[in-house]
């Protein structure tokens, strides 16, 4: 196939393997573990939450109408009738010039329509009298009551398919008596780091050997984005030793493949070969820098996204291209990484050829101007720089130099603590 065919822009290369990633089926799972998954079914409220009229403070249950010109200076008295605590319920009824002593959440008594709080007794400078309250001030009907449906009313649609489960949509169901929901399934993601260089993390290093961080950081990246990673053991440099991993991704229901190395044009460059005997491939070079070479194809059905070697080159490509497809298999509505826009505060250059994802810092200011530092060193084999950074800053094709000073869209890796 002719290079000019497989030479891509990184947004094409992008909405082609989105086009290709299908959602997953959802499964039933336990509420907790819905956590960060995404939403598969609609859910509507079976009842009222709250689901009756309850005090929203410590305080007196009474009739608005009794305390009416309660003033600090001309209080009104009423008589104490009982107390009530949060889950027991009202065994009396407020009478007029009555009142009972409430204690946060407990069901408001019948025929009070609102809460006098504490501190406006005379129970709050501790001097009430045994059965007796004085209230120094008006209250209106409904105040300090939160009435039943006052979040969510029966029948309400509160969560819609597409939504993520964050800890608040977690407590929403549980106050719905939703021990179980429906979510999309995590993708299970084989990741394959390929070469004879490779030693594991544990294994002592040989000579010309590295460890495999690659393999590590992917399946880390995989596990931070929602999917389920399969860290299959290192694939020397042999069309038998990558097709056997691949033939072990596959046995173990693999949804998607990731490899990082032998997409290049080397010798053992073996990654897109299998693809070419085993499935298809359809691009394996993109306009982008680091990151150039790529893969993106498939083998019996699963899609594979083959990563550079370099390591810092594997996790931009992975974010570019494996964490929107991983975000679509799970069902997610927004498959973008979030961008601002900050002021570059160093000289960058720029290739005429191919868009740069530079590594940066990124702070914001007590006025809420971003600005964006470099982390040093751009090298596609310095994994410290990635530690460092929590954005990539893109710098978009042109020739030459892009001066400190210039607005850039940055996609946020991690979003900066502020105090």
């Amino acid at each position: 196939m002719p290079e000019e065919i497989l030479l891509m822009e990184v947004e094409q290369a992008r909405q082609e393997i989105l086009a290709q990633m299908r959602t997953l089926e959802p499964e039933q799972v336990p509420l907790l573990e819905a956590l960060g998954r995404t939403l598969a079914e609609e859910i509507a409220a079976g009842a009222d939450i709250p689901p009756f009229d309850n005090s929203a403070m410590d305080g007196y249950a009474v009739r608005a109408a009794d305390v009416a010109d309660a003033t600090l200076e001309q209080p009104v008295a009423l008589q104490v009738i009982a107390t009530l605590a949060a889950g027991e319920a009202p065994g009396v009824a407020v009478q007029p010039q009555t009142a009972i002593r409430i204690m946060t959440g407990a069901p408001l008594p019948p025929g009070a329509d609102a809460v006098v709080p504490f501190e406006d007794t005379d129970e709050g400078s501790a001097g009430a009298e045994h059965g007796r309250v004085r209230i120094a001030s008006a209250v209106r009907s409904g105040a300090n009551v939160r009435q039943a449906g006052e979040d969510v009313r029966r029948g309400e649609v509160v969560l819609r398919p597409g939504t993520v489960l964050r800890p608040a949509e977690i407590g929403l169901l549980a106050s719905l008596g939703r021990p179980r929901v429906a979510a999309t399934r995590r993708p299970r993601v084989a990741v394959i780091a390929t070469g004879d260089e490779l030693v594991d993390i544990d294994a002592p290093l040989g000579p010309g050997q590295i460890r495999n961080s690659n393999g590590y950081a992917n399946a880390a990246q995989v596990l931070r984005y929602g999917g389920t990673p399969l860290l299959l053991p290192i694939a020397r440099d042999t069309m038998t030793a990558v097709t056997a991993r691949i033939e072990e991704g596959i046995a173990r229901g693999a949804d998607l493949f990731l490899t990082s190395g032998g997409v290049s044009v080397g010798d053992y460059d073996l990654v897109k070969r299998v693809l070419h005997d085993l499935g298809q491939i359809d691009f394996w070079r993109v306009r982008m820098q680091p990151g150039k070479p790529m893969a993106f194809g498939g083998i019996r059905g699963v899609p594979l996204i083959g990563l550079p070697g370099n390591p810092v080159s594997a996790m931009v490509v992975f974010e570019q291209f494996a964490r929107p497809a991983i975000f679509k298999m799970l069902g997610r509505r927004r498959l973008r990484t979030p961008e601002i826009e900050a002021t570059l505060l160093d000289d960058a250059k720029a290739y005429a050829d191919r868009v740069r994802f530079l590594r940066a810092i990124v702070t914001v200011d007590v006025a809420g101007h971003w600005t964006a530092r470099l982390t040093g060193p751009q090298g596609s084999g310095v994994l410290s720089s990635m530690v460092r950074a929590n954005g990539l800053a893109i710098i978009p094709k042109h020739a030459g130099k892009v001066p400190a000073g210039t607005k850039v869209w940055v996609q946020m890796l991690e979003w900066p603590e502020t105090e």
